[in-house]
């Protein structure tokens, strides 16, 4: 992992899976546990230095991304098969499996975002609140604007997928590989 920050802090170093990809760029600090499969991408920054950070199975945290917590009170946990846009910022919340928070996005500090929801690119997703399963909330702040159809849930975990496959392309590029891998 070349160009890659992993930073022990007060006893904890973070724990990347076998088959998880970090760029170049990216800051992983203490308390970070990153699921098989998952990806953390260029210049994101996963801080878990007063609390954990727990990232699910493939999922991806994509460029410029910022997770943190909330000293003594928030961990961040984020489940299984969610996407978490370019330059969002996730801060103490709890996003369960196949959630989706678009690019630019906010969710702040004792939020949840269900499975199969979304929080729509650039919103803000004040304190507490609470996105239930299915919903695309959106706005700043972010309110509720309708259910999600299936074939949107459907596209969303052809992303994760897409992501998947893209991570492993990177992560041979950058061994040397590129060559030798086929584009998705």
């Amino acid at each position: 992992m070349q160009g890659v920050t992993i930073l022990p802090f007060a006893g904890q170093t973070p724990d990347v899976a076998r088959a998880g990809f970090v760029a170049p760029g990216a800051r992983l600090i203490g308390g970070v546990t990153l699921g098989e499969g998952s990806s953390v991408w260029y210049n994101c920054v996963l801080r878990g230095d007063v609390a954990p950070i727990t990232v699910g199975d493939r999922t991806n945290i994509q460029d410029g991304t910022i997770v943190h917590v909330t000293t003594k009170l928030h961990s961040t946990e984020i489940g299984a098969d969610c996407l978490i846009g370019h330059m969002a910022i996730v801060h103490g919340c709890r996003l369960h499996d196949r959630a989706f928070v678009g690019l630019g996005a906010i969710v702040m500090d004792g939020c949840e975002i269900e499975s199969d929801a979304m929080l729509a690119a650039g919103a803000l997703l004040t304190p507490g609140k609470r996105i239930g399963a299915g919903q695309m909330w959106a706005g700043r702040p972010a309110k509720y604007v309708r259910d999600l159809t299936p074939d949107q849930l459907a596209g969303h975990q052809k992303g994760v997928d897409g992501y998947v496959r893209l991570a492993r392309q990177h992560a041979a590029a950058l061994r040397g590989e590129a060559a030798m891998v086929a584009p998705a």
